[in-house]
């Protein structure tokens, strides 16, 4: 067998392309349990937990298919992908070119003894090239126009090939609504570990300390095979599909998933396609009569935003990075990386739920995480590597676009077309989180103002010039501009007093 077949932990699909290339009695396949990644990034316990017991779990399940799989758990992954190539006399090494660019230089730089061929990706429905071919065409990218080309190129929700299925194309006015009094969710599907994700955790309990690997490693309940994988996408379409849509940006203390889909990790490995995704919640939504505007909703979430994020990683290239529109440089504050002791009851009930699993839902990510992080001036690049590290679905590709363009409007607008900036009353009327806060909402100078109502006002006015220019902030500059000169020079001293407190650790 002279063909070798390297498959990530984040391609774990059996159609991917380097697997669909070969068959199975003409090749070895090799997966690579590497702790040497560890050192580069410390994860979150539950995320490093999930790749690996994923990548365990499909190496069986390619052995049950007949193939012939070698998986090694190493330090490194260059020693031990050289020791493979030798002891297996392996001349042609083929490989799924990789998402993240990190990952490939890495490869690239290895010297190895064999050339890589590199197989296009079939992870995502656009490849690289097809959306080059669209953003070639205009002059400022915007989801919108991809999303609805999407549509049309993938017949989804459509009503003729020009048409979209009732009429319009996007219903997201209609999947705002604040939570209401006692707002619980469908209980979500979770697993118990078997013996193959306990023998994970127990390894990655004992990396914790040595890499400072954050978050809590149980309980763990997430899927880690396709199979399991299908189930979630079952239960969803089952219990959570219908009730998506209204309260998509609610957010309630205790119930961190409410309605969510819980797909994003799964998507991200591989487990699962986002064409089955797609044309299974289609099928299931019109046949169960689904409010079309809440199945137009979670498909626009991976149709729309997942493909046109993941385009505009590639598009953008490798100084996208680097991005730093506001120059902001602010260190984030230290109850980031210990996940608690804000004092702000939203940002810490958030923290909370983080340790505990990895996961926070879209508006809590951009509207108290990103949103904090811009209006405090957190470095976009320390805020970004936090996020990469911390969420169970986190890679370079996602984080990128995410946190840099929609989350800190750190790319100046090639995203997004605003920053997503809101003071508390945003969070007072989508959340649950202010009652009880030893902060005021109500109040934005002194010590007990809600510091998203300082640092809103203050990063406002810190930027004005600016953001008089952007046509979708004429509102609220018009407000600014009413506000008398002695209460915003209030507001901007209790804003800085915030950014001192948060630099110093205290809350």
């Amino acid at each position: 067998m002279s063909i070798g077949i390297w498959v990530l932990g984040d391609q774990l699909n059996p159609d991917q392309s380097a697997l669909a290339s070969a068959r199975p009695e003409d090749c070895r396949v090799l997966l690579l349990e590497s702790s040497s990644v560890l050192e580069q990034r410390a994860y979150h316990a539950q995320k490093v937990v999930l790749v690996w017991s994923a990548m365990r779990h499909f190496a069986a399940d390619l052995r049950d298919q007949g193939w012939t799989v070698d998986y090694i758990q190493t330090e490194t992954f260059s020693s031990a992908l050289l020791a493979w190539i030798q002891e297996q006399g392996i001349q042609e090494l083929r490989l799924m070119e990789p998402v993240d660019r990190g990952f490939r230089r890495s490869i690239e730089r290895l010297s190895l003894p064999i050339p890589i061929h590199w197989m296009q990706s079939n992870a995502f429905l656009w490849s690289r090239e097809d959306f080059a071919a669209w953003a070639g065409r205009y002059k400022q990218l915007r989801m919108e126009l991809f999303y609805r080309e999407g549509r049309k190129r993938f017949g989804v929700l459509m009503e003729t090939a020009d048409s979209p299925l009732g009429g319009q194309w996007n219903y997201d006015q209609e999947n705002r609504k604040p939570p209401t009094k006692g707002l619980s969710g469908p209980a979500p599907l979770w697993f118990e570990p078997d013996a193959v994700t306990r023998a994970v955790i127990e390894k990655v309990e004992g990396l914790q300390q040595r890499h400072g690997l954050p978050g809590e490693t149980q309980p763990f309940r997430w899927a880690v095979n396709r199979d399991q994988a299908l189930q979630v996408l079952d239960h969803f379409t089952q219990t959570r599909l219908s009730g998506f849509g209204p309260f998509q940006d609610a957010m309630v203390s205790g119930e961190p998933t409410l309605w969510h889909a819980l797909l994003s990790p799964y998507l991200n490995l591989g487990l699962l396609h986002p064409l089955e995704v797609i044309q299974r919640l289609e099928r299931e939504g019109l046949e169960r009569q689904v409010p079309l505007a809440g199945l137009e909703g979670v498909i626009r979430q991976i149709l729309g935003w997942r493909e046109y994020t993941h385009g505009l990683y590639h598009w953008f290239g490798e100084q996208y990075a680097e991005v730093n529109h506001f120059g902001a440089s602010e260190p984030l504050p230290q109850w980031f990386e210990q996940l608690g002791g804000s004092g702000m009851r939203c940002l810490d009930t958030v923290f909370a739920e983080i340790e505990s699993s990895g996961y926070a839902h879209h508006i809590q990510r951009l509207m108290l995480l990103a949103n904090y992080g811009l209006l405090a001036g957190l470095d976009p690049q320390a805020l970004t590597a936090w996020f990469h590290r911390m969420f169970i679905d986190g890679f370079d590709w996602v984080m990128l676009t995410n946190v840099l363009g929609m989350g800190v409007f750190a790319d100046g607008g090639r995203l997004a077309s605003k920053p997503y900036a809101a003071s508390g009353n945003y969070i007072k009327r989508m959340s649950n989180y202010c009652k009880g806060c030893s902060y005021d909402v109500k109040q934005r100078t002194g010590p007990k103002a809600c510091p998203f109502n300082s640092l809103y006002w203050d990063f406002l006015a810190r930027h004005e010039p600016e953001l008089r220019r952007n046509h979708r902030m004429g509102l609220v500059m018009k407000q600014l501009s009413k506000l008398p000169e002695e209460e915003l020079a209030a507001i901007r001293s209790t804003a800085a007093n915030h950014r001192a407190l948060a630099a110093s650790g205290g809350a």
